[in-house]
């Protein structure tokens, strides 16, 4: 036990030397600030669908709450950006609850559930009639909070704790159950298993995860628009690059965005209608010949994969 406790010390100390480094190999910035955001992002669904099997189509609802929450504290509470993104986890994790009963769903029909519940919050955010409270379509500026590199900093931090989580629920027995539930939950119950709280905590961790991010993005960017953090691109490429990876793992899902966000990079903002064919043929080729990502190809040739 006290060597998984000292291992998963030094994976924590090695991705925060890289993370930290980052900014003085590589000098775009902005662009490593979205590497950290689909980073954490992925380690989200991760810790859902990694760990449970329910698959959040609709994620970029607590993305775009949280983002939400973060900038209507700073304008219309004064909140210091540390704690707006606080009230954004908060948000983002008042609306989990809220939504907790789509648990009671599996499958597609918790997937496409998500999805619509994500663009129901999206409509009331957009709503014309609603803008003197979220400011409807008309979108949120945050004048003054504009700090590039407090924000990456802080980004690492929170990606910093998105691993930690992982790590932790890959050795306890909270992760335990979870993965228990995930591949048998009526014999999980049986056994002891609270199922249902330990769902909706997953569920909650997830959400709140995704509140942060959201509010960080939100004080990094300091100007955008419902569209930009209700799109649904966000969920869709944040559990690709899991699901690539490796779900259930820890270093799966980190692989899996490296790869595919630096794909999109290199081919899709210069050539999209290339890049659009080639990931659709990625995807397709994912589904069909490793549904369990690159870590179970691993796996199969003996190599252990955290």
């Amino acid at each position: 036990m006290r060597r998984g406790v000292w291992r998963d010390g030094a994976i924590l100390l090695a991705v925060a030397v890289v993370l930290l480094l980052l900014p003085k190999a590589y000098s775009n910035q902005m662009l490593l600030f979205q590497l950290m955001v689909y980073l954490a992002l992925s380690q989200g669904v991760n810790i859902l669908y990694g760990f449970t099997g329910y698959l959040p189509f609709g994620y970029v609802g607590f993305f775009g709450i949280g983002a939400y929450g973060a900038s209507l504290a700073m304008l219309d509470l004064h909140f210091a950006p540390l704690l707006g993104i606080l009230a954004g986890a908060v948000v983002a994790l008042l609306l989990g609850l809220l939504l907790s009963p789509l648990l009671r769903l599996s499958g597609a029909y918790f997937a496409i559930a998500s999805l619509a519940a994500s663009q129901a919050v999206y409509l009331v955010i957009a709503n014309p009639s609603l803008q003197n409270i979220t400011y409807g379509p008309y979108g949120i500026q945050l004048p003054n909070q504009f700090n590039p590199i407090a924000s990456y900093y802080t980004m690492v931090v929170v990606l910093l704790l998105a691993v930690g989580v992982v790590l932790y629920i890959r050795r306890s027995r909270f992760g335990m159950a979870l993965q228990a539930m995930r591949d048998d939950p009526v014999s999980a119950a049986m056994s002891g298993v609270p199922v249902v709280r330990e769902r909706i905590a997953a569920w909650l961790i997830s959400a709140a995860l995704a509140g942060v991010v959201g509010g960080v993005f939100a004080w990094q960017t300091s100007v955008f628009y419902p569209d930009a953090v209700f799109t649904l691109s966000i969920s869709i490429f944040a559990i690709v690059f899991a699901l690539f990876g490796g779900v259930g793992t820890l270093l799966g899902p980190m692989f899996g965005t490296v790869v595919l966000f630096g794909m999109y990079n290199m081919i899709g903002i210069s050539d999209p209608q290339y890049f659009q064919l080639i990931y659709g043929l990625l995807i397709v080729a994912l589904v069909i010949f490793l549904p369990d990502g690159v870590a179970s190809l691993l796996r199969k040739k003996g190599i252990h994969v955290l």
